[in-house]
Order: C-alpha cells, then structure tokens, then sequence
C-alpha cells in the first residue's frame, strides 16, 4: 500500500470511535508496523491533521479547520443556496429549518443549514452529518435523481439494508418507487429520520445531473394544511439554485 492510501486509511479510522488512538492502534487497524504507523502519524501532525495528546494518543488537527474556512470561501453553491434557503422560510414557515444536503460516497451530507426565527424542531442533521441514501426527504430525493447505473450498483450493494427501510422485495420495486419521486421532483416524508418531524425535498439539478437537494424540516403537525404549498416553494427553491448554479457556470456535474 502506497503513502497516500495509508494516509487515508489513518483518517478513516477516526470515524465512529473514541478518541485519542494511539501509534499502537493504528498499527494494528491499518496493518502496517508500529515503526510506519509512526512515520505516518509524524507526516500527519507536520501536517496539521493530527495533533498529539497527553497519554501518546493522536487526534484530529487543526489544518480541517482551515479546509473547512477554505471550503466555504470558495463553494458557490452554498452561498446562492443560502439566500434562497432564507426566502423558503419566508415564504413557508419560521418553524422550520431549510437543509442544503449533497452525496457524499454512498450517504448524503448535509453541507449547509438555515434555521427560521421562530420555535422550530432541533434536528441533528447538521453541516458535515451523514444520512443513509435510504431515509429522509433529503436523501431519497438525491437518490432519486441519480442514473440508472449507480441506482442498480447502489441497490445491489444495500439490498438487505433497502428491504428492511423500505420493505421491497426487488430492484423492479425499488425503481418504481425511486422514479415517481424522479417524475413529481419533491418527495416529503414523515418520521423517518426522526419521530415527528417531516421533510420535504426537491433537488439541485445542473445538465439534468443531481448536485444537491434542499430541503424544509419542520414538526409533523405544522405540515398538516400547508403540505402542497409547502411542497410547491420547496420545487420553487431547488429550481432557483439550479438556475442561479448554471447561469454562472462554475458546476460541472459529472
């Protein structure tokens, strides 16, 4: 395994469980000696990304904070995103928040959140937070606009996962479903992500490819009545930031 996968597989490891990890630890995750684990480690803290700590335990650095800063100065999505994610809740309800998500791997991420000025659900989809493809207005959404060959590679890998969330028994099924949301272009959802909320979403398209989703999250009980008009700005949102994305041709969607 060449330096760069090794440095990758480091950073992997700190998903999901406790910090600090040790050279010792890591040694053993990553499969390497305890003599290249450390040179790896020394490379990774010149570098900015792990920081040591007390008891020869390493966590993440600094140097994420600057690519985040970095990240957000020069992503145009967000911005044009943002002042759209403002009007959504003008237009709908304070009690809400507005969520910019994109695919991250096989999940979805949200990167980029708008909270109203009234009383609103706390939600823990946060920038930088991962949902499954599977469930939530934010993910099916991203999920539904994608071609038919990552659909069937996606299926194909999750299948278990997909039938347990969604009860279907087949990719025919599957599709089906994925590809109604494709043709409404809004797909809303209730207590999937989290009891009582709902969500609603449309997606960000640039050359008909999906880039992103943007979303309203609110209680369950204040969609009652407002649910087609809701849906209806949350359609309104997404196509402004595609258009806004396209006209200033900085997206390439791939």
């Amino acid at each position: 395994m060449g330096l760069a996968s090794r440095i990758l597989q480091v950073m992997g490891l700190f998903r999901g469980r406790p910090w600090p990890l040790t050279v010792e630890e890591i040694a053993q995750e990553t499969g390497v000696s305890q003599s290249s684990a450390y040179r790896d480690v020394q490379e990774l803290c010149r570098a900015g990304f792990l920081d040591p700590v007390i008891g020869a335990g390493y966590v993440l650095g600094p140097a994420f904070i600057e690519y985040d800063r970095l990240l957000r100065q020069g992503d145009t999505l967000i911005p044009i995103a943002s002042r759209v994610m403002h009007e959504l809740l003008d237009q709908t309800t304070q009690r809400a928040t507005a969520i910019l998500c994109r695919r991250y791997r096989d999940t979805v991420m949200c990167v980029h959140q708008e909270h109203g000025t009234a009383p609103h659900p706390i939600t823990t989809y946060e920038r930088g937070v991962a949902m499954p493809l599977f469930a939530g207005a934010s993910s099916k959404v991203v999920l539904a606009h994608l071609d038919d060959r990552s659909l069937k590679r996606i299926y194909l890998d999750n299948e278990d996962t997909i039938r347990a969330r969604l009860g279907h028994g087949d990719w025919k099924a599957f599709k089906a479903e994925v590809r109604a949301i494709r043709r409404d272009g809004v797909v809303e959802t209730v207590s999937e992500v989290a009891e009582g909320r709902a969500g609603i979403a449309a997606p960000v398209l640039v050359n008909k490819q999906v880039i992103a989703g943007v979303s309203l999250v609110l209680a369950a009980d204040d969609i009652a009545g407002a649910s087609l008009a809701f849906r209806a700005a949350v359609i309104e949102a997404g196509k402004r930031i595609s258009e806004e994305i396209a006209g200033g041709g900085t997206w390439v969607a791939r």
